[in-house]
Formats: C-alpha cells, structure tokens, sequence
C-alpha cells in the first residue's frame, strides 16, 4: 500500500526551498513491472549469428534478455504491468483519470494501445493515449503527466512504458539482434506535496539524426510492399558507434539541466536511473556526471535494451531492492531514435 505523502518539516522546507517547492508536483505512489518468462542467452543467439557470450558481454554488458513468444503482444506485457503498479498503490483502475503508454511497438498502427489497456484494466473513465518517443518514452512521459497534474487537469494517471522490440528486429542483424529484449513497466501517478514527487524535467530532440536509429519502411515514407520486405526495412537499423557517441554526450548534458532547473547539483543524487542501453554508455555517463557506481543502477545485464520499458523496469527493481528511499533525490534519464533525450528530478515520496 502507498504511503501518503507527508509535508516537508520546515527544516526541510529550509534546505530546499526552491522555485519549484512551492507548486503541487506529481509524486509516484505504485510500480509495477513484467517481463516475459522467456530468457535468450548469449550462446543461444551464437548459434544463428557469428557472435559470443564474451563478445556481447565485453561490448554490452549484456548477458541474456527476454523476448515474447508468438501470440504476445506489448499490450499483454503492459496490462500486467498496470494491474502490478495500481496494486502496489492500493488504487482500482476505476478511479484512473488517464492512461499513458510510451511505447513504439504498439500492437496496432492505430488505434493507440493505450485504449487496448484502458479495456483490459477496466479503466472505464480514464482517457488514454499512446507516446511515441522510443528509449526516451517514459521520462516524456513522465513529464507529460506531471504537467497534467500540475495544471490540476488529471489527478490520478497510469503511466506505462512497453515494447516488444524482439519483433521488429532482423535475427540475422548482429549489429541489432544482441542488444533488446521485450518487457514492460508502470507508475502511478498522483499529487503529492509541495517540494516530493517530479521537481523537475528536460526534454530534447535532434531529427537530423532520425537514420541513426530507425525503422524505415512500415510507415506512410515507405508502406510495406513486398520488396521492402524482402529488404527487410520492417526492421530496426542503427548506427551503433553514432548512437553511442550521441548518448554519452547528451546524457550528462539532460541531467546536469534537469537538477539545474530543480536547483541541485549532481553531488545531491542518491540514486540514477539510466536507459539501459549499454554498459559503456551508463558507465561513461555516470563518471562524466562523477556518480559513484554505488549511485548507478544497472539491470541491462538481465534484461538487455527494452526501450521504453527500461526505466520503468529499473524503478521497480530498484524500489524491490530497497534503494529508493523517502527524501532520496532520483533522476530517471532516456535517450533514443528521434533522436530523443529526457531526464526526470524526482524527490522520491513514499515511505
């Protein structure tokens, strides 16, 4: 059950007073995450593309991940998901306001797969809609709802981040095929007291470097036909030293803004939580930033690049390992295909 959120002391008013302190700001009182049963080893993808455990491992850090089977769709992933996060919250879907899901591999062109889950959850008076920002999908989203809770538009949302990458990928694609699985995450939304929850957020884009990583052919640029098929241009292409260099770059750069506008610096984050990606990247990233590993969270061993499920998977394993704590200043950062970049400054409210 969520705790309710508490008033700062006014020592703590003191120390942090802010310009943000001041305004309602959305706080996170549920989580909840699923991923597949399924589990795809390094060695199992050796036996299909020219690759292996120790190169994956040294490039990655990923070990394994998980993938859908045949009949799975995002939405399955993400209804359980839900059902987790409002459990946790002690909330009926009914009383939901909206329903948002980042996601990029939804079940259908359209309609969005957020009303697919607004169905299943029996979410009956909740709005819902789908976002559309890759890896960086659920720090916008986040943001997104914080705004609707700000402004006093919604009051209770469920914020879900969902994909099944591992059918939009070519097996044969060394370059693509290692690096994502499938999963997904969610958070409840609501208004919290003044200066806990969501203090701030930075949100960017760069579509010059829309071919860094994308899904070309599918859309209305390039309807499937039977030779983009063959071409298999239905499947994701990146370019993995581009993205890379992007990433390191701009992560630092996102993070360093968010607390800005929060009025922090980096040497006040207890815990972050990063896109996970690439070992190298959250590495690389933390030491620019100077977060000690102890600050760092790091799942991508297990479940590989699940997009936008990343971020929301990471906080729920974070918050089952005990290492969200009341007071704790966390920073939730997403970067992908657009390209994207958003970082969260959240003051974590639950005791």
């Amino acid at each position: 059950m969520a705790s309710k959120p508490t008033p700062l002391s006014a020592k703590e008013e003191s120390a942090y007073a802010s310009p943000v302190s001041s305004v309602l700001h959305a706080g996170i009182f549920g989580l909840g995450m699923c991923i597949p049963e399924r589990v795809l080893t390094n060695d199992e993808l050796s036996q299909s593309v020219e690759t292996s455990d120790e190169w994956i491992t040294a490039r990655t850090g990923i070990r394994e991940r998980r993938v859908t089977d045949a009949e799975s769709a995002t939405s399955d992933l993400a209804v359980v998901a839900a059902e987790r996060a409002l459990a946790d919250a002690g909330m009926d879907a009914g009383g939901l306001d909206l329903i948002l899901c980042a996601t990029t591999s939804g079940d259908y062109i359209w309609p969005a797969t957020a009303c697919v889950i607004q169905d299943r959850i029996g979410a009956r008076r909740a709005a819902a809609f789908d976002l559309s920002a890759a890896c960086s999908g659920f720090c916008y989203a986040l943001a997104t709802a914080d705004g609707f809770i700000r402004s006093g538009a919604m009051q209770r949302i469920l914020v879900i981040g969902a994909d099944t990458l591992s059918k939009q990928l070519d097996w044969q694609d060394r370059a693509t095929c290692i690096l994502f699985g499938d999963g997904a995450g969610a958070a409840v939304l609501a208004p919290c007291a003044p200066g806990e929850g969501i203090l701030a957020s930075s949100l960017g884009a760069d579509g010059s470097g829309v071919e860094a990583v994308w899904i070309p052919g599918g859309g209305t640029r390039a309807p499937l036909t039977p030779e983009t098929l063959e071409q298999k241009a239905n499947c994701i292409r990146m370019k993995g030293k581009e993205v890379y260099r992007f990433a390191v770059e701009v992560v630092p750069q996102v993070v360093t803004e968010a607390l800005k506008r929060a009025c922090l610096r980096p040497c006040d984050v207890s815990l972050l939580i990063m896109h996970q990606a690439n070992i190298r990247i959250i590495q690389a990233a933390a030491e620019r930033l100077g977060l000690p590993n102890e600050k760092v969270f790091v799942n991508v061993d297990r479940y590989g690049n699940t997009s936008a499920a990343s971020v929301p998977i990471a906080l729920a394993e974070a918050a089952q390992q005990g290492r969200l704590r009341y007071g704790d200043i966390v920073v939730t950062v997403g970067f992908g295909a657009g390209l994207t970049w958003g970082a969260n400054v959240i003051r974590w409210n639950r005791r």
